[in-house]
Parts: structure tokens; C-alpha cells; sequence
């Protein structure tokens, strides 16, 4: 168990809380209405004011469990933030205490959340969970930080470790490579798991596990008649915290600032473009939809090329077209970035759920129920468990989708204002019950929110997060 007191100013919790409001440049409404744009002199006031506040104690603690599912044993791993005296987590508007739930995105693990999860505890007090997938946790060392690169000349490549001291051995898989996608990710290396394996049936296994250890990780922090909890998952996190917002009953809004949809909805969006995206003035490139088949046995190990993807397109949106005369130095930053971010997890395999993969999902479905055994009824149900991770549930006796507060930078480059008027926002005001939305545009940052930029030392996020605050104290996910 890892446990870490931090220390901040003297100034007492309300009147620290008074001051920011008084300060703040996001717009307070009492009605409570949102804004639906902040520009960027709005948010270098927001993130002046917020970062400069005294901060509140807290204090991090590390918890390591085991769920069983699907007959097997799983370890999940969250990190909790609190206040160091718990009786001053704020209650919102509903009167009940606010827990956030967070979710990486599709390279990382509880790292990525790392500073929203700090912003968001020594500004406001908020308990927060920060949550790494299964198997995403470098569970054999208390550093938790993943050694050597993702693939070596030997053959050998990084594995996910899904239970403590249960490695996969190189003799599981193979790893090919794949150039079916090569517009998007350049040429992609897969450890392909042998059928029979235990790299394979966890490979088929880990949907079923996600879901439980998500659902654990709520009831162990955030128990029902004391929290409403707002959910986030960044980029690949967001399918399975939407698949989770109808599955915990005190879930009461989903925060999806760059937080891909549904899987269905998510599918549709990436059809729009092609695959490849949109950035601020320029036309998009690609219309033709490009479906992908990942088979559920595949594990992408990811490379610079990740950071290029990315890094290419949001350069285009912030300098322009001129940044291509600097290429050379441009590489130079990717593989920098690279370096400093192999200690984490970097492969990836959640694209059945993210993007739709149905027959995949199936797949992976029927491996699990052959390996249990299970009677052609229970295997039907498994089936059917599996494929309903990527759309809303619907019917009698289910809890409604919750509220939805989406949140886009200006420089994303699979999260762009059109993509979500001619695609997403329609496909959520489709569904039975319609969900409650709200759209805001940001003035500035890039997918990765809380990156960098001339003066905005933690991106969005001192703004972002004063809009979150509103939401909830002023009761627009309760009205």
C-alpha cells in the first residue's frame, strides 16, 4: 500500500473556495448554464487565478485489489486522492459528496491522470479514483514503471501483466506486422497471442474484467449514499466510462472533455474522417470510412508513431503549414516525447469496445464461454454482455444514460467542432431517453488537455475544471 501526505497553505476550505469563485473568469451562472466557448484570454485569467491559490492538504494512497471474473483471477490497480481531513470533500448541489472517477487514455496509465488528479484535490477537495486498465500495471515493481521499449530485436515484446507475478512468456505469441492502417498509424507491430494460451484467453477475457474492476473500484471509494460520482475517460478511457455510467447507480453525469463516446458513436465519428481527423480551418482530408477488424487476440505495441500522429496535426492547427520547415527538429520532439514516456504500459488493445469491433467482441465471447464450459444459454448471455459494452443500455428497469458535459480543445485532431454538430450530439440526442448535453469549446490546448502551452503551464485544465465545479454546485447535472 502506497500512501503520500501533501501539505498546502493555511487558508480555511470555504473561504479558499469563496475566493475562487470570486476570481474565477469561467462564467458563474446561478441557473446554472454552462458557457459554450471560452476563449484563451479567458483561459490564461481562469488558470492565473487558480494555479496561484493556496492548495488544500491531501494525501495519495495507492490500493491494489483482485476481482474474479470469467474464472480467472484479475489484479486492478487505482490511485485514490482525498483531502486530509475526508470531511471536507464539498457536497454539490444534490447534497451529496462529489467523487470523480478517472480513466487514462489508450497508451498510459494512472500517470496520464496524474495532474488532473492533483488540480482537481488541492483546488477543490473532490475525492478522486484514478484508475488504470487491467493488466496496464507494472505490477512486479513498487515503482510501477514498465522497463526497456514496447518491442526488442530478439522478438520479444512488453505484455500486459494481469495478475502479480503471472508473466506472459515470449513462447505465447508472435509478433507480425501490419500496414492495413498505415495512413493513420504508419506501420503497426502486433504480439499475436497462440490460440490455447493463457496470453490468449486473457486476451479474451479482459472486457468482462474491465467492467467488474471499474465497478469494484466505485464501490470500494464511493459508496452510494454518500457520493454522486462524475465520471471521465480521456480519449480511448471514454467508451467504458460511458459502458460504466448506466452500470453503478450513483454515477450522476459523465465529464468527457476529449472523451470518445460510445463505441458505436465512436465508430461513426472516425468514419467521418476517414480516420485521420480534422484540425481548426483545414478541409478534412479524407471522407472515405475506413472500418477496422481488429481480431480480439491482438495486441498493438505502440511506438514514436503514436506521438507523431497526434503531434503532426496539432502542430498543423497551432503554427500552420509553415511547420513542416522545421521537420527535422519537428522528429527530434516525437522521439523525444517517445523516450520520456516508455516507463508506461504503451500497448493497447481496447479496440473491440472503443470503435465497435462486434465480431470480435463475439470472438472473444465464445473463447471465455468455451474455456468455462458454460451451457449454450449462459454463452449467450456472455455474448450478449460483451457486444452491450459499446452502445447505451435501453429498456425497462435500466438506469437512463446521464447527463453528458463534452469539452473539445482547439486543436484536437478527432474532436473537432463538426464532428460532433453533424455526428456525435445527433447521435446522443437519438437515443431512448434522451440524455441531457452540453458542449463546451476551448480556446486553446490539444488532445492531450493538460499539455503545455505559452502560458497555460497546465493546459486547459485550471479552466476545465472550474467549469466541472460549476456544473456541480450549481446543480446542471441535477436539473
Amino acid at each position: 500500500m502506497y500512501n503520500k501526505n501533501i501539505f498546502g497553505g493555511g487558508i480555511t476550505f470555504m473561504f479558499m473556495l469563496l475566493c475562487l469563485l470570486m476570481l474565477s473568469a469561467v462564467p458563474v451562472r446561478a441557473s446554472g448554464e454552462l458557457p459554450s466557448q471560452i476563449s484563451r484570454e479567458e483561459l490564461l485569467k481562469t488558470s492565473q487565478n487558480i494555479l496561484s491559490m493556496p492548495k488544500i492538504e491531501w494525501k495519495e494512497t495507492e490500493d491494489i485489489f483482485r476481482i474474479s471474473e470469467v474464472g480467472m483471477d484479475w489484479d486492478i490497480g487505482v490511485m485514490v486522492y482525498e483531502p486530509k481531513d475526508v470531511s471536507k470533500i464539498p457536497a454539490g448541489a444534490d447534497k451529496k459528496k462529489v467523487g470523480i472517477f478517472l480513466l487514462h487514455g489508450g497508451e498510459g496509465d494512472w500517470r496520464s491522470m496524474e495532474n488532473l488528479s492533483r488540480l482537481l484535490i488541492k483546488t477543490y477537495g473532490y475525492k478522486v479514483v484514478n484508475m488504470t486498465y487491467p493488466g496496464r500495471l507494472y505490477l512486479q515493481d513498487p515503482n510501477r514503471n514498465w522497463p526497456g521499449d514496447t518491442y526488442h530485436a530478439d522478438g520479444t515484446a512488453r505484455t500486459p501483466i494481469w495478475k502479480k507475478d503471472e508473466l506472459i512468456t515470449p513462447d505465447q505469441y508472435k509478433v507480425v506486422k501490419d500496414v492495413t492502417q498505415r495512413n493513420r498509424y504508419g506501420t503497426r507491430l502486433l504480439a499475436k497471442a497462440k490460440k490455447g494460451t493463457l496470453f490468449y484467453h486473457r486476451m479474451a477475457g479482459w472486457p468482462a474484467a474491465f467492467e467488474t474492476g471499474m465497478k469494484e473500484a466505485c464501490k470500494r471509494h464511493f459508496p452510494t449514499n454518500e457520493f454522486s460520482v462524475y465520471v471521465h475517460g480521456h480519449s480511448t478511457g471514454g467508451p467504458f466510462v460511458f459502458m460504466l455510467s448506466q452500470r453503478v447507480p450513483n454515477i450522476a453525469g459523465v465529464l468527457a472533455i476529449e472523451n470518445s463516446p460510445f463505441g458505436y458513436i465512436n465508430e461513426e465519428k472516425h468514419a467521418w474522417s476517414g480516420s485521420l481527423g480534422k484540425i481548426g480551418k483545414y478541409e478534412r482530408v479524407s471522407k472515405k470510412r475506413d472500418t477496422r477488424y481488429d481480431p480480439f487476440d491482438e495486441l498493438y505495441l505502440r511506438s514514436w508513431r503514436d506521438k507523431a500522429r497526434y503531434y503532426g496535426p496539432e502542430l498543423l492547427g497551432q503554427e500552420g503549414p509553415k511547420a513542416l520547415m522545421r521537420l527535422p527538429m519537428v522528429m527530434e520532439e516525437v522521439l523525444e516525447d517517445w523516450e520520456k514516456g516508455k516507463m508506461e504500459p504503451c500497448f493497447k488493445a481496447e479496440y473491440l469496445v472503443t470503435h465497435n469491433i462486434i465480431g470480435s467482441l463475439k470472438d472473444a465471447a465464445q473463447v471465455t464461454a468455451d474455456r468455462m464450459g458454460l451451457s449454450a444459454m449462459d454463452t449467450y448471455k456472455l455474448v450478449n454482455r460483451y457486444v452491450g459494452y459499446t452502445r447505451e443500455l435501453s429498456g425497462p428497469g435500466v438506469k437512463p444514460p446521464s447527463p453528458v458535459l463534452f469539452g473539445i480543445t482547439k486543436d484536437s485532431r478527432d474532436h473537432s467542432p463538426e464532428v460532433y454538430q453533424e455526428v456525435i450530439l445527433p447521435m446522443f440526442a437519438a437515443m431512448n431517453p434522451r440524455p441531457k448535453t452540453h458542449l463546451v469549446s476551448y480556446g486553446a490546448g490539444v488532445h492531450g488537455y493538460m499539455t503545455e502551452e505559452k502560458d497555460l503551464p497546465q493546459g486547459i485544465g485550471p479552466a476545465l475544471i472550474q467549469v466541472w465545479h460549476n456544473g456541480f454546485m450549481n446543480g446542471w447535472f441535477t436539473k
